[in-house]
């Protein structure tokens, strides 16, 4: 038996896989952001934060680090209003993409700030800066720019590991992909556009990031 294929029963949905899609870049522009500025705080915490605090982070960190993330996206959505905590589908899947991609920046971005001179760190300190001064005057920015490329990658694989955002009801793409399936039955046309549109977004993403470096970290023009 020849299988037929038939795009044009996928691609009559087009509204709801623009929707997904968008909502997919949505998920991705808050989790990016406030997932790379939680990460900036957990390599401050680390790296020049108190004993305590150092660790707590480490303890975040490794929870996260070692727990799948639709495991961690379930204790959000469902294990936090056990507690009293109520969070819309859009709400919990935005926080665990925060909370994950925090935790994975946090070790990038510390591995920037280890491979920041220590010279550096010592001039600013003779300058008569605090420890949170020399952090965010001096060790900030050379560490993003050396791990930039890195946390791009990273932001990216947030990205596409939020398609398990869909387990919770998150209209995002791969919601959308599931939906147009089961309508039609054209799983295999479904899932390949859906392939193909994520794969459009992540090189977005991509130079998204790319073009963020660029404007952050302008290159000397040597003469």
């Amino acid at each position: 038996m020849r299988y037929h294929f038939n795009f044009g029963d996928v691609l009559a949905y087009y509204p709801l896989l623009l929707k997904g899609a968008l909502l997919t870049l949505e998920l991705i522009a808050v989790g990016g952001v406030c997932g790379i500025a939680l990460g900036i705080f957990g390599a401050w915490a680390r790296s020049y934060g108190p004993r305590p605090l150092k660790t707590a982070v480490g303890a975040y960190v490794e929870i996260v680090r070692n727990t799948p993330f639709l495991v961690q996206l379930f204790f959000i959505f469902f294990g936090l209003p056990s507690a009293g905590i109520q969070l819309t589908e859009l709400e919990a899947a935005s926080l665990a993409m925060v909370f994950n991609l925090g935790a994975y920046s946090t070790e990038i971005i510390r591995a920037g700030v280890d491979a920041v001179p220590r010279g550096q760190i010592e001039a600013g300190m003779c300058l008569a800066m605090t420890r949170l001064q020399v952090f965010r005057h001096v060790v900030l920015r050379p560490a993003l720019q050396k791990i930039w490329p890195a946390l791009s990658s990273q932001v990216v694989i947030v990205m596409l590991g939020s398609a398990a955002c869909s387990q919770i009801a998150v209209e995002d793409l791969t919601f959308a992909a599931n939906f147009i399936q089961s309508r039609n039955f054209r799983a295999f046309e479904a899932y390949f556009i859906a392939t193909g549109i994520y794969l459009v977004l992540a090189i977005f993403v991509r130079q998204v990031m790319r073009q963020i470096g660029i404007q952050l970290f302008p290159r000397k023009v040597k003469r």
